[in-house]
């Protein structure tokens, strides 16, 4: 127990047992994940472990052919006693328009679900039914382990006892979880005081967290005064705490119970911690770098710096990251990594969001310029030319000086939004000899995946080393998407095509429906003329046909003309005629009956001639027409 813990107090280790019932493995993890945390292997869904880092170069061996087969380890302590390895289970839960993923131990209860629920939808866990289980009846207390769940598991919040939501109450809130709100916290044992500045959706819990960076007092041992009565639970937002806007005055000092209950333990380890697979305290040597011990404290190096890397409180990213670029250049040479200018999430845009073929791994890089190690990382590692080349080819890279803590907590805000909880606590908990930190980020369809954190204390070779297996996971991955992207866009393309040649046809219909009925206007155009003409030309045959003279008697005293007119078809028709009548008569008597002299000729026989060339003012005895004649008609050419 003494080897595992460091509890060098005989009596607390063995209250630590009795709470535990003697149970040495409980009574070990009560203690460990306060420090080191446990964290899920993002290559498989089962925690790994391995040795931890030891002081000698065995041992830095060891690290480096670990950390080539995966992203993260357990952290455990060097004299182990018991090994075990739990299984990890994630569960989607969904309440109302939100989704919350959530990665547990089997031997967490449901109650340990609820807690963290709790801290990301802003609801108590008193006013939670959590549904969705495949068994019986389950209460706060159940452990998972017995339940025997696979791996994967949906589940789903419902708030009975709980309003729905008001628009009016949601905006007020909404705005209130925008509002910035400065905290002046005086550390009581010191006198010393501090200006913080959070936002309003951020919790107590992460301001505790925040605090223990400054004071390295553990959020079990703060000991709080000013906190307004409302703020009855860390996993509450600031925006609904109470405090007062703009500036709240708060005290902390370390708490003096010497002993951690078994209950005050599982309340701080509810949630899963990830630790990178690097430890601070075994930096190498500083001669392998070939820098001697004033370089590698940055005792020459602190002196040229004249401006910082960053800004402090930049409202915007881009103009921050510009200031970065030009510093880091000033400080360490033009040979460097192309930094991503812009903010975070435009970076995954560029990075996750284009076409298959074209996405890239994100890498962020964290700098602090108060670590001894970032001097000889930055120039020795992150500029040689070989990681410069590697990184712009297959990487896009944005990086953020966290050596001002408004920068640390403001990328501890990005990171918790983006990454989530577990990934925020692995950064959170790095000591300042532990950077600068080289995030290895993978996009994937649902969330953002941490393949690796990489530490300062490395070398060229094993930083390529783990560019190199991050990049072999990455292609794997790309090639699957690029292989449903091409998938997807043959079957958006059969089905353009098809909607294509539906419009084509669409259009060959409407075309020849509207020749069709243009034909048939066309045609009734001319049968409507056609119709005219006819109705004309009757009237005008009508007309003539009454204005005839009538015919004389074949006993009339006057002399008479007899005409036999033989028609086009081959019948005859005869009339009478008085020799004295003109010629006109017996044109209009052949019009009449339905041969105008415009469109026919009459022609006589012996001899033959065209009559309707003659005058025809002319009498019939004059024109030789008496007493009979036969004539014929024909058409004009």
């Amino acid at each position: 127990m003494l080897a595992c813990t460091g509890i060098e107090n005989i009596d607390e280790a063995i209250t630590l047992l009795e709470q535990n019932n003697w149970d040495l493995v409980a009574a070990i993890n009560g203690v460990i994940p306060q420090e080191n945390g446990i964290l899920q292997s993002e290559y498989g869904g089962e925690t790994l472990q391995g040795p931890a880092y030891g002081p000698t170069s065995h041992s830095t061996a060891a690290s480096s052919a670990s950390s080539s087969s995966s992203a993260f380890r357990h952290v455990v302590p060097s004299r182990q006693i018991v090994e075990r390895q739990p299984r990890m289970l994630d569960f989607r839960v969904e309440y109302r328009d939100r989704n919350v993923d959530v990665v547990l131990e089997d031997s967490s209860t449901v109650g340990d679900i609820k807690h963290i629920l709790e801290n990301e939808l802003q609801i108590p866990a008193s006013k939670m039914l959590l549904k969705g289980w495949k068994t019986g009846d389950v209460d706060d207390s159940t452990v998972l382990k017995t339940l025997h769940l696979p791996k994967n598991n949906s589940l789903y919040v419902l708030t009975p006892d709980l309003p729905p939501p008001s628009s009016s109450h949601s905006g007020a809130l909404q705005e209130s979880l925008n509002q910035n709100f400065m905290l002046i916290i005086t550390h009581r044992e010191v006198q010393r005081e501090y200006n913080l500045n959070f936002s309003g959706s951020s919790t107590i819990q992460e301001v505790k967290r925040n605090v223990y960076d400054l004071t390295s007092i553990p959020v079990r041992h703060q000991l709080w005064e000013g906190w307004p009565p409302s703020a009855t639970d860390d996993s509450m937002t600031l925006a609904v705490s109470g405090v007062s806007f703009p500036c709240h005055r708060l005290t902390v000092g370390r708490r003096s119970s010497p002993v951690q209950t078994r209950e005050q333990s599982e309340e701080q380890c509810t949630d899963v911690h990830m630790v990178s697979d690097s430890d601070g305290d075994d930096f190498e040597d500083a001669t392998e770098f070939g820098v001697d011990d004033g370089e590698m404290f940055g005792v020459a190096s602190s002196a040229l710096r004249k401006s910082p890397m960053m800004p402090e409180n930049a409202e915007n990213e881009g103009d921050a990251l510009l200031q970065f670029t030009a510093e880091f250049s000033s400080r360490y040479g033009d040979c460097h990594p192309v930094y991503f200018i812009g903010s975070l999430e435009a970076a995954f845009q560029e990075a996750f969001y284009g076409k298959a073929r074209d996405r890239k791994l994100l890498a962020i890089y964290l700098h602090h310029d108060e670590s001894v190690l970032t001097n000889v990382f930055c120039s020795q590692m992150l500029c040689a030319e070989s990681i410069v080349s590697y990184l712009s080819q297959n990487f896009i890279t944005w990086a953020w000086d966290m050596t001002k803590e408004a920068n640390r907590a403001r990328f501890l805000t990005m990171c918790t939004r983006h990454f989530g909880s577990v990934v925020a606590q692995t950064i959170r908990t790095q000591k300042t000899d532990q950077f600068p930190l080289f995030l290895i980020i993978m996009g994937k369809r649902s969330s953002n995946e941490v393949l690796n954190v990489i530490q300062g204390n490395t070398t060229v070779d094993e930083l390529m080393m783990r560019l190199m297996a991050a990049m072999e996971i990455f292609s794997a991955q790309q090639q699957e998407d690029i292989k449903d992207e091409d998938e997807r866009e043959a079957r958006e393309n059969v089905k353009r095509e098809q909607d294509e040649a539906y419009r084509i046809s669409l259009e060959a219909d409407r075309a020849k429906r509207e020749a069709q009925e243009r034909e048939m206007a066309e045609q009734f155009r001319l049968e409507q003329i056609r119709k005219e003409q006819e109705e004309e030309r009757e009237a005008i045959r009508l007309s003539l046909e009454q204005s005839l003279p009538p015919e004389p008697k074949e006993e009339s005293t006057e002399s008479v003309s007899k005409l036999r007119i033989r028609t086009p078809s081959g019948e005859f028709f005869e009339r009478r005629f008085l020799a004295s009548s003109k010629l006109q008569v017996v044109f209009d008597f052949v019009a009449s009956k339905g041969y105008p002299w415009e469109e026919y000729k009459l022609l006589g026989t012996f001899p033959r001639r065209d009559v309707t060339q003659l005058d025809p003012n002319k009498s019939l005895l004059e024109v030789k027409l008496y007493p009979q004649e036969t004539l014929f008609l024909e058409a004009k050419e």
